[in-house]
């Protein structure tokens, strides 16, 4: 059993995410602490010039409603919105506050991915406490 528990959300179309969150249910203790984080990639330079001003406040607002609306699913569960690459910053947040599990789901691997790696594969690899992938 599990008291501080990081479940990776995306919120991509092909991402289910149910199992994690059943997972993250399952094997916390009853009074664990579950996070559900979800990281924004960073829009490059040379494209944020053609969004318009408003649409990335809206977009943080829209995505985190999202997570609150998931984390009310489960107990003791907060939604957290942060910027960054997705494996590295996922791996930062863990750094500094220390989960004792991460539960991130995974899509079958392709060959792109055997040659780029992928963020659950990061995360396994560089994970400094127990990790669970899901498919």
């Amino acid at each position: 059993m599990y008291h501080n528990i990081l479940v990776p959300i995306a919120f991509e179309a092909e991402r289910d995410v149910s199992g994690s969150l059943k997972l993250a249910q399952l094997l916390a203790t009853p009074d664990a602490r579950i996070t559900l984080l979800h990281v924004v990639e960073h829009i490059p330079a040379y494209a944020i010039s053609y969004i318009p001003s408003d649409y990335l406040a809206e977009m943080h607002k829209g995505l985190k409603a999202d997570l609150d609306a998931k984390a009310a699913e489960l107990p003791n569960a907060s939604g957290v919105l942060i910027e960054g690459h997705a494996g590295r910053s996922i791996l930062d947040w863990a750094d500094e506050h220390h989960p004792d599990l991460i539960i991130i789901a995974s899509h079958r691997p392709e060959l792109q991915d055997l040659l780029l790696g992928s963020t659950a594969a990061k995360i396994v690899r560089h994970a400094r406490c127990a990790a669970h992938v899901v498919r």
